[in-house]
Order: structure tokens, then sequence, then C-alpha cells
């Protein structure tokens, strides 16, 4: 998905992008020496073909076209390497990306890496950035209809559904999707229950 250059503009989705830190994960900026494991982590087709930008196969230089496009200067979304805070190892990607309907979630951890709630806290993490850190009201998110284990995550995150629609995917073509949303009100109900 392209961002629309209004949305870009849009302050509410102007955003800081600091480290997180969470019990497992550290997510910071992607760097030239992710280029390795990225490409071959990325390089597998069942996550190319969950994801609407992933090109397959995926190599060196597309690893480096990422990284260049994750260090373009820009005034909302961020773009985050998904890495173990133990031991640096990089598992994948995530982020909060513009799109013409406000911020929307995106993520993907590397197929050694599934089944171990990765995704899971890596969402929580970028779901409490983009309330805490912009002033939207609604976060949203989407996932392949064929995708059990992104949909968990996406309501382990909180979202509610919102319909179906179709996304344009590099790989498969257009594709059906189920889309969610979460509002800050929302958000805010759920951070208390956590506490409790």
């Amino acid at each position: 998905m392209v961002a629309e250059k209004e949305a870009l503009e849009d302050e509410s989705l102007a955003i800081d992008c600091p480290i997180l830190v969470t019990e497992r994960l550290l997510l910071r900026p992607p760097h030239v020496d992710d280029i390795p494991e990225l490409a071959q982590l990325a390089n597998n087709r069942r996550i190319a073909e969950m994801l609407a930008r992933m090109p397959h196969p995926y190599g060196e230089t597309e690893a480096r076209a990422f990284l260049s496009m994750s260090q373009q200067k820009r005034t909302a979304g961020c773009t985050y390497a998904v890495t173990l805070a133990e031991s640096g190892a990089f598992i994948g990607s995530a982020g909060l990306n513009a799109t013409d309907g406000g911020l929307e979630l995106g993520y993907w951890i590397g197929e050694p890496y599934w089944r171990h709630g990765y995704a899971t806290e890596a969402a929580h993490a970028l779901v409490d950035l983009a309330f805490r850190a912009s002033t939207i009201d609604v976060l949203h998110v989407s996932c392949r209809v064929i995708n059990p284990s992104s949909r968990r995550v996406i309501h382990k995150c909180g979202f509610q559904y919102a319909g179906q629609g179709m996304l344009n995917s590099i790989v498969v073509g257009q594709v059906p999707v189920e889309r969610y949303h979460l509002d800050r009100k929302t958000w805010v109900s759920l951070k208390t229950w956590a506490r409790g």
C-alpha cells in the first residue's frame, strides 16, 4: 500500500519513532547489519503471500531497497527491525504505516520464529506507541482471510472486525482481506483492564 500525500501531511499521524523495548524484544530502526538475516528470512513465499509489498524471491537487493526506504525522513509512521533483546538476532519487521485511512499496523516474523508470541509482543508495543505518540482516534490493521495466525495477533491486541476488502499483493495479485480497527477509547479500557 502506498500512503497518500495528504495522509503524510496530516499532523494527527505525526509520530516520533523511539526504540521500543518489550519483555523479549527490541524494536529499533533497521540498519545495514540486518541485511543478511532480512534477506534470508524474507525470502519465504509463505510470508510474501500474506503481505502487500513484499516481493518474492527476496534477496540482498530487496533488503537494501527496504533499508533505504525505511531510512527516508518522513513525518508519519515508523519502520522497525524486530530483534531478540537477549541476542540481538533480527527476526522480522513491524511498523506503523501512514495510509489514506490513517495509521495502519503491519508486521511479519521470520518462519523459524513463529509460534513464540513475538508478533503479538511487537504488535502490542506498536499499538501502545500509536496511541501514546500520536493524536489518532483509530488504528487500523488487516490480514488475509486465510491467515488465522495474524488474525489471532489482531484479536489479542483488542482490534474489532470492521469488514472485508481487497488487497493488491505484488506476489499473488488481488486477494480478500479482513479489516479491523481499534479506537482510542477501547485501547484505554484495555490498558486499564490489563493493570487490574
